[in-house]
């Protein structure tokens, strides 16, 4: 269907790519296309470099503002879609997108795309907010189309006049590449291997576990997580609380949280990022997202594969990955008192918990199966050059 078709596949860090996006990465690759992954060099890089015909370009492009490194690989992005005259530029994570956009605008790229994944400057203040606002408005005019990852962000950035209506949509029902259900897949893990993981991390046999997954930081709501777990062991309870992933204290959206912050609470554990974390959806009994923004939440959605509910925030995207009261539950944003509340509710009912994370499940088996959404977004490229004239 894409048949030497020429596509770059671009994001700020490997990361995104390795974490979201490489199963459909390498289905695009199947289609008889020439696939291009575009990121700075960091050690994640290898990952990509693994995947069969896949070109790997590094290419720094800086997460915070820096005029000479954002020239320089404006610069180097615009050569690089000249010389490999590429016909499809999409890009992922905000610094990437501008730069994409402003490199394939110039290059002459016919089809230029966006997928929004949430927005930075919700929690921002002053010139920064103006800033990534005012470089989100330029990703929307200047690509062909833009995507969200949640027909609630879409109202939203619709709403706040970032794109218009007539140039951004969502790709099925949402998500960035959906979930691999194979890898993601309870009966993986025997429950020998599942005591032995709780064993490692020091976890009785029996507690129940609550799991936070992804980057360590306060736009993703630790604060709020951490006074409810304080709260709920204060009441007598035996959970224990889970944190996996890395302290990003450079992003510049949300503030920095120590592991001195988690620590002092009885019963914590912290594990840095890795890239089997389905091991630990595998012993947990509650995922907890209560983020201040966020796209999608792809996490939600891996641990609802795993047949895990989750409690997180009422906001846009993750009002579209949980169904409210019948996938898991939502609370109001900042809010750690009913945030405590909703996890004591299901700690204190094992019913209701298995309840949600069976429904929970069966949404993404019929909703976003990443084979389901992987081939949608084939169909969106085929139509995007089929309206340019370009025929594979």
């Amino acid at each position: 269907m894409l048949t030497d078709i020429r596509i770059a596949r671009i994001a700020t860090v490997p990361y995104t790519m390795v974490a979201h996006l490489k199963s459909q990465i390498a289905h695009i690759r199947e289609q008889g296309s020439q696939v291009y992954a575009v990121a700075s060099d960091e050690p994640e890089m290898a990952e990509l470099e693994e995947l069969d015909g896949v070109r790997c370009i590094p290419l720094d492009i800086p997460r915070a503002i820096s005029p000479w490194r954002d020239l320089r690989a404006f610069i180097r992005l615009y050569r690089f879609f000249r010389r490999e005259r590429i016909q499809i530029a999409h890009s992922t994570t905000p610094k990437a997108g501008l730069l994409t956009a402003l490199a394939a605008f110039a290059a002459g790229v016919p089809v230029r795309l966006h997928t929004f994944t949430g927005q930075p400057w919700v929690t921002m203040r002053g010139v920064k907010r103006w800033l990534a606002r005012a470089s989100d408005k330029l990703i929307g005019k200047l690509n062909t189309r833009c995507y969200a990852d949640s027909p609630s962000q879409r109202r939203f950035l619709i709403s706040q006049g970032i794109v218009d209506e007539h140039k951004l949509t969502v790709v099925g029902a949402g998500s960035l590449a959906g979930v691999d259900v194979r890898r993601f897949d309870p009966d993986r893990f025997p429950a020998q291997q599942r005591g032995a993981l709780r064993q490692s991390l020091g976890i009785p046999h029996g507690a129940p576990v609550l799991l936070f997954v992804g980057r360590i930081t306060r736009d993703k709501g630790i604060d709020e997580l951490l006074q409810a777990y304080s709260a709920i062991k204060q009441a007598g309870s035996e959970a224990h609380l889970l944190i996996v992933g890395n302290f990003d204290i450079g992003s510049g959206t949300g503030g920095a949280v120590s592991r001195g912050d988690i620590a002092q609470l009885p019963d914590t554990h912290l594990v840095d990022y890795t890239d089997d974390p389905e091991s630990y959806y595998s012993i947990a009994d509650i995922l907890c997202l209560p983020s201040y923004r966020e796209g999608f939440g792809t996490v939600v959605i891996e641990a609802a594969a795993m047949g895990v509910t989750m409690v997180g925030t009422n906001i846009y995207g993750l009002s579209d990955a949980v169904v409210d009261g019948e996938t898991g539950l939502l609370v109001p944003v900042k809010d750690a008192g009913a945030l405590a509340q909703a996890i004591g509710r299901l700690l204190s009912d094992k019913g209701l918990r298995a309840q949600l994370a069976e429904a929970a499940r069966l949404r993404v088996l019929t909703l976003f199966d990443a084979e389901r959404v992987n081939e949608l977004v084939v169909r969106e490229y085929a139509d995007l050059l089929a309206a340019k004239r370009i025929k594979p």
